[in-house]
């Protein structure tokens, strides 16, 4: 039996006891109740105990569930302090990466431009080399005309007079 079967009992007999006429009192067997009440202080202490272990272990249960809190608290605010550190890394990074792709861009356009410059200066002092190589080819050619010209109107000059050979062919006609 525990604790609350015994004050069950008590409680019954003081419900079934003789009531005394024109008053509120009872007639109870001294010896039966004090007999349960001895018996109830019997197990008040054992049920004390029992609810002090329960109490106990109840604090025990909560102080390990705030400390099971606190540790997963702490694991959160070290990760956000991870995730904000990485996500401020990373944008430090894309900065420095977006700053170096501009830096990369404008000297591939400046060595473009001077590349572009050089070839055009290459091209041109080609291009002269070349004006200057078909003006003395001209020239030579126009040489080499003149000199067929003069070798021609050369062997004119040996030939018979023209006269003479306008008339002859004239008589053999």
């Amino acid at each position: 039996m525990d604790v609350h079967d015994k004050l069950d009992e008590l409680t019954a007999i003081v419900e079934n006891a003789r009531s005394m006429p024109l008053s509120s009192s009872c007639v109870l067997n001294r010896g039966e109740l004090l007999a349960l009440l001895d018996e109830l202080r019997q197990l008040l202490p054992e049920e004390l105990q029992h609810a002090d272990l329960l109490l106990a272990d109840r604090e025990a249960v909560v102080a390990e569930g705030r400390a099971a809190a606190e540790r997963i608290l702490a694991a959160a605010h070290q990760e956000q302090a991870r995730l904000v550190s990485e996500t401020e890394v990373w944008i430090e990074a894309r900065r420095q990466a977006d700053a170096m792709q501009a830096e990369v861009e404008a000297e591939s356009a400046r060595m473009r431009r001077e590349v572009d410059d050089y070839v055009d200066t290459r091209l041109a002092n080609f291009e002269v080399v070349l004006e200057k190589t078909l003006s003395t080819v001209r020239r030579g050619r126009e040489k080499l005309h003149g000199r067929h010209e003069l070798d021609e109107l050369g062997s004119l000059a040996d030939a018979p007079d023209l006269g003479e050979q306008v008339a002859g062919a004239e008589h053999g006609a």
